[in-house]
């Protein structure tokens, strides 16, 4: 399944275009998960690779997995350091009167015994940033990149629906909900001392072109 996934390969790293339904942790109600599968992705190796991050189960694109645990070490460093480059796509309800713009909302998490924890912007939150840009209009949608400068959960389901007031397309938790959530990971770039950086994209899903985006 996640063989014919792979975007970028070499000695000490791997991209998959992981699928949107798929988490990349094993889930509590047991069902199949990028963890399990993971022994597909030796390509000749005794270990198996790591997620370096995470994607939401229902965001799809470019997931980075490590071969090695030094390389496991150094490219979560990496993250953290803010040195990793990434490019998301998303179609949000509504239309941003501006065409370009930065989101600068600190996040927190809440929870209540009625709907369970969710994030949600406060002054008190941990610092999170989002540049975005419109990339096309169509009626009451707008398709946008996202290119996230932190790494919080859920920010930029978060920074759509409450930074510009227009929810992911599809977003259970900070929207109307619906089929499929509307939000991929297009591009990951990171650079590596003394060697090529690790650079992917992942191509537009199906599901963005089945509502009348990104066709060209």
């Amino acid at each position: 399944m996640l063989k014919d996934t792979v975007l970028f390969i070499d000695g000490e790293a791997l991209v998959i275009d992981k699928p949107n339904g798929l988490p990349v942790d094993r889930p509590r109600d047991g069902s199949r998960s990028v963890e399990d599968l993971l022994d597909e992705l030796r390509f000749g190796f005794q270990r198996r690779p790591l997620p370096v991050h995470r994607l939401d189960r229902d965001t799809s694109g470019c997931l980075l997995l490590a071969r090695n645990p030094k390389a496991h070490k150094r490219f979560g460093q990496a993250f953290e350091a803010g040195a990793v480059t990434k490019r998301y796509i998303a179609v949000l309800e509504g239309n941003p009167k501006d065409d370009s713009g930065a989101i600068d909302l600190p996040l927190v998490k809440i929870s209540s015994a009625e709907e369970g924890w969710r994030m949600t912007g406060a002054a008190n939150g941990k610092p999170a940033l989002t540049r975005w840009k419109v990339l096309e209009r169509k009626g009451a949608r707008t398709l946008v990149a996202f290119y996230p400068e932190t790494g919080r959960t859920h920010q930029l389901r978060v920074h759509a629906a409450e930074g510009l007031g227009m929810p992911i397309v599809g977003d259970p938790v900070y929207g109307g909900g619906g089929p499929a959530v509307m939000l991929h990971a297009a591009g990951l770039t990171m650079p590596r001392p003394g060697k090529a950086e690790v650079s992917a994209e992942a191509p537009l899903p199906v599901r963005f072109h089945n509502i009348g985006f990104g066709r060209g």
